[in-house]
């Protein structure tokens, strides 16, 4: 059976594995930040494989590093980091970025409904603007909202600020990691999971009220 729910006033939305393809830009930044790491001494390890990095991706970059690199001192945590956001904008100012397909488009529509559009994301301030910019989407965003400009200790806690800040009634969360379906679910509001990415775990979107494996469908969801 089709599920239907009403309009809602606002949706939110996460970024990676959702309106993002993180890949774009992420894996050339990977390998680049570990050979940085490799040249000047910091890292003498094989490096992990880019799927470990992917799996942490919803997560605080805290939590991310100390997944990726669990023997290391956090200065070099830190430095790769710093490299890997160095290198992730250097990707995207060059137009490497894609969105999935039919995510410009949805937005759009979305937003000449009326449906006032947000972004949460656990990711860095500059990176995540910057993929709202660089990729054409940002005249439908009210506003985009990020952990690293809030400092924000979880994505339950961004949502609940953008919920306060913005006087949010009736709200969808939309994303693609059980870490959205937490922020959704603890703030009260609809969640759809998108399920067209490769990074999660099985089960991470079992809570939510939908799944959609095209963001398209979104249109038809109410």
């Amino acid at each position: 059976m089709e599920i239907r729910f009403s309009k809602p006033d606002a949706m939110i939305f996460d970024i990676d594995g959702t309106l993002f393809k993180t890949e774009s830009v992420l894996e050339r930044a990977y390998y680049k930040t570990f050979a940085y790491l490799q040249e000047n001494g910091l890292y003498r390890k094989q490096v992990p494989p880019i799927e470990k990095f992917y799996g942490t991706l919803g997560k605080l970059l805290d939590e991310i590093w100390a997944e990726v690199l669990p023997g290391e001192t956090e200065a070099v945590r830190q430095i790769a980091s710093e490299k890997l956001h160095e290198y992730e904008l250097e990707g995207l100012l060059q137009g490497k970025g894609e969105l999935y397909a039919g995510v410009a488009e949805t937005l759009k529509a979305l937003h000449q409904q009326g449906i006032r559009l947000f972004v949460a994301s656990n990711g860095l301030e500059e990176y995540v603007k910057e993929v709202v910019r660089s990729c054409g989407i940002a005249p439908y965003f009210q506003k985009v909202y990020s952990a690293g400009e809030y400092k924000t200790p979880s994505k339950v806690r961004l949502v609940e600020m953008i919920m306060e800040e913005n006087r949010l009634k009736n709200a969808w969360m939309i994303g693609d990691r059980s870490s959205d379906v937490e922020a959704g679910k603890a703030n009260g509001l609809v969640v759809i999971g998108c399920d067209y990415a490769d990074f999660k775990s099985d089960g991470e979107l079992d809570h939510a009220d939908a799944v959609i494996t095209d963001f398209r469908q979104l249109l038809t969801l109410f």
